[in-house]
């Protein structure tokens, strides 16, 4: 007889950058289907909205406090050392607005991966100590300085594993997944930084793959590829690219969505 598993609805949200407004878009609208999940698993900003959605903000707050904070604010340039600039902006949001401390106060359990350096692994945190694993699995290395939790150095769990599935699967009914990297036909490299980021898609392209496969209901808005990492001030776009996605993507999966609200 197989094990019975612990939570109905898992919620995994992927990395991306700014595209992770279509995140918030995305939750309002399982939301508004009465769909509410029981546990989160993401990584990077799908860490920063799963954190501050466990946290009981709900998708309206979290758009709020992103639409307060100036765009120059959000990163600060400091002297060339292990990463060119600070999250300033992002940090002051996640400090001001994540209410709780250790992952045990979240009103909905939450799983958070980040990339240690020293071991060269991706390692899924769901205990202690929040603020400082939310900011770790955030720090895209090179860029950001990494983050140094319990005498291990770590930077963005997007590295090794950008749709963080594995801490869930085998404990909830029901998976749902919601990716802000689509992969589509690319031509214009004419910058140095489209070159870096199409690489970094194309590495997370093959894991969520395979990924993809395990949910039940799989979220991926193809628009979101017009949108750069950096898009901070086109945070309404993405918002409801994600947002007309999901309802899309539920309106196509009633069984699915007629099980998740028995």
């Amino acid at each position: 007889m197989p094990e019975k598993t612990k939570y109905k609805i898992g919620l995994v949200l992927s990395g991306g950058g700014a595209r992770g407004f279509a995140h918030i878009g995305a939750i309002q609208a399982l939301n508004e289907a009465g769909i509410y999940p029981d546990i989160i698993s993401g990584v990077s900003i799908g860490a920063i909205i799963g954190s501050l959605y466990a946290d009981g903000n709900s998708p309206g707050d979290m758009m709020k406090m992103f639409n307060k904070i100036n765009l120059n604010s959000y990163f600060k340039f400091i002297m060339p050392n292990k990463g060119f600039l600070k999250m300033t902006g992002l940090a002051d949001i996640i400090s001001k607005n994540l209410h709780s401390k250790t992952f045990e106060e979240l009103k909905i359990p939450l799983f958070v991966a980040a990339t240690d350096l020293n071991n060269g692994k991706c390692d899924f945190f769901n205990s202690g100590e929040l603020y400082n694993t939310v900011i770790a699995s955030s720090t895209i290395p090179a860029l950001f300085q990494p983050i140094v939790i319990n005498g291990k150095t770590y930077v963005d769990g997007g590295v090794l594993n950008n749709f963080p599935v594995e801490p869930l699967e085998k404990i909830c009914d029901i998976l749902i997944g919601i990716s802000i990297n689509p992969t589509c036909f690319q031509e214009d490299f004419q910058s140095l930084y489209s070159v870096i980021e199409r690489s970094f898609q194309l590495s997370f392209a093959s894991h969520l793959n395979k990924s993809k496969k395990k949910c039940n209901i799989f979220i991926e808005p193809q628009e979101l590829e017009k949108y750069r990492m950096f898009d901070i001030k086109k945070s309404k776009e993405i918002y409801n690219l994600g947002y007309k996605e999901a309802k899309k993507v539920l309106a196509e999966n009633k069984e699915e969505v007629s099980n998740m609200l028995k």
